[in-house]
């Protein structure tokens, strides 16, 4: 079919989370699209777990995906908060607070599960090509082709890179900028992704000592123990200190006997009153070392290619919002796409119309990212006592802090987030605080308003330096409450 015929067709890079969802949206919204997967399982047994939020949850019953994600796994219950003797030092809450405040619930599930269950949710499977490495991607007139790693040439009008934090689209896409407008893409800019941290991750068969639905926190100088528990599973993340911090293009390429040796050297460390590591990590179905990167891209798009989740933002996964940002991301972008091609008929978009479609998607998304990306870098290192001031955070002012205050500050974050605006939400519960439906990204209110709480940005106009203090402390210990939150997202 002559390319002016064609209709109007998106080319997925990456079948994963970011990419399975980007599917789904595209569906709904009745646009021609193909999913890459390098990979010959959609779901392969990697990773350890993914948290849904409630503002997750609800993109997720828009595309009927929710239902199987619930059946799949039961409410967390009970956050438990160690010192590095493994004895308990707090416990609160905090995830029935949630529920209240949104109508429902954290869902914790294995990733590879969660996986499956998007790809079986989709009403046409055949747009997921497995085994499909991407060789090259080519700018062509008004349109793109990408070229396969078997030779293959697949033609379409945008190419959405949704592979990951090693973005191979992204890689293409800065070549282009650079080729196009010298020193576009800068080096500050390809060295974004930082890579401060590395984990252990992990999941093991259910054990008692964990509970059956409760999340587990150990603190220690320089690294920490997190565990969240189902009837039937354990996941765990063991997260310690890189020694020398290190930014793209290097790549820590961790070893099964990496991951041994290093569980071995912190095998006594406990992970609760009666239990340590060496005894959790003994009993796992499976394991790795990964490395955990951080960093939010200035530019996310350029010509006919767009970014979306770990290519354009990567997060720590330490309040469990990375999935959970990437399917707000793909939402967002979809929703600029539909309104693009509602308007335009039947009428193929230019370069120009992609443009400004790519620009309102960053411009909506990139600041609340930015923010939750910093966010999740401080509990972090608030978990892993980093310095001495993240120590006290951890063990003096949260403590604290009532389990409805600490809910509040997150429902902030998860109230204001975007969903599908051409999908019907009806029938997705709230709770006592509202959703923000229309969409608008606040300015004043919202996550900008707590984020300045966290960065330190106070108001200048007043002088009493103990009532800032005790207002800054507040609010960051409330934030501290959902380092209990924790996936490979």
């Amino acid at each position: 079919m002559p390319d002016s015929k064609r209709p109007f067709r998106v080319i997925v890079v990456g079948g994963g989370v970011t990419g399975l969802t980007a599917s789904h949206c595209l569906q709904k919204a009745g646009i021609d699209h193909v999913v890459l997967e390098k990979r010959a399982d959609v779901a392969p047994p990697e990773g350890a777990s993914i948290a849904i939020y409630p503002h997750g949850a609800r993109i997720l019953h828009q595309i009927g995906c929710l239902e199987p994600v619930k059946k799949a796994c039961v409410p967390c219950h009970k956050w438990l908060v160690r010192g590095p003797d493994g004895k308990l030092l707090a416990e609160n809450g905090y995830f029935g607070y949630l529920e209240e405040n949104h109508g429902s619930d954290l869902l914790l599930l294995e990733r590879r599960e969660f996986l499956q269950i998007l790809y079986d949710g989709l009403p046409d499977k055949s747009r997921i090509k497995t085994s499909c490495g991407v060789q090259d991607i080519k700018h062509v007139p008004g349109g793109v082709q990408v070229t396969l790693s078997n030779g293959d040439v697949e033609t379409g009008d945008m190419v959405l890179g949704c592979d990951g934090v090693y973005s191979l689209v992204r890689s293409f896409m800065w070549d282009e900028a650079n080729k196009s407008s010298p020193d576009l893409i800068t080096v500050k800019e390809k060295t974004t992704m930082k890579t401060r941290w590395k984990s252990l991750i992990g999941v093991a068969p259910g054990i008692p000592e964990l509970g059956e639905r409760d999340l587990t926190v150990v603190y220690n100088k320089g690294h920490s123990v997190l565990a969240l528990s189902q009837p039937d599973r354990v996941y765990f993340f063991f997260i310690f200190r890189v020694d020398d911090p290190f930014a793209w293009p290097k790549r820590a390429r961790y070893t099964d006997q990496d991951a041994e040796d290093l569980a071995q050297r912190f095998a006594d460390h406990p992970v609760s009153n009666s239990m340590v590591f060496g005894e959790l990590w003994k009993r796992r179905i499976r394991g790795s070392l990964v490395p955990l990167e951080e960093g939010v891209l200035d530019h996310w798009h350029h010509g006919r290619i767009v970014l979306a989740g770990d290519a354009a933002h990567k997060v720590t996964p330490n309040i469990a919002l990375g999935g959970n940002t990437g399917i707000e991301s793909v939402a967002v972008l979809c929703n600029h796409l539909q309104r693009m091609l509602q308007r335009s008929g039947d009428a193929k978009p230019t370069d120009a119309d992609l443009h400004a479609v790519f620009a309102a998607y960053q411009s909506e998304r990139h600041e609340r990212v930015k923010q939750i990306m910093q966010l999740s870098s401080l509990i972090t290192s608030v978990q892993a006592w980093e310095t001495p001031w993240h120590r006290f955070l951890a063990t003096w002012v949260l403590p604290l802090q009532p389990d409805r205050a600490s809910a509040d500050q997150i429902g902030e974050i998860i109230r204001t987030a975007p969903k599908l605006d051409y999908v019907d939400a009806k029938g997705f519960p709230s709770g006592r605080m509202p959703w923000k439906y229309d969409g608008e990204r606040e300015t004043e209110g919202g996550l900008k308003r707590t984020s300045k709480f966290v960065t330190g940005e106070l108001s200048s106009g007043g002088r009493s330096s103990f009532l800032l203090l005790v207002r800054w402390l507040g609010a960051v210990a409330a934030f501290l409450v959902v380092s209990s939150l924790v996936v490979r997202g």
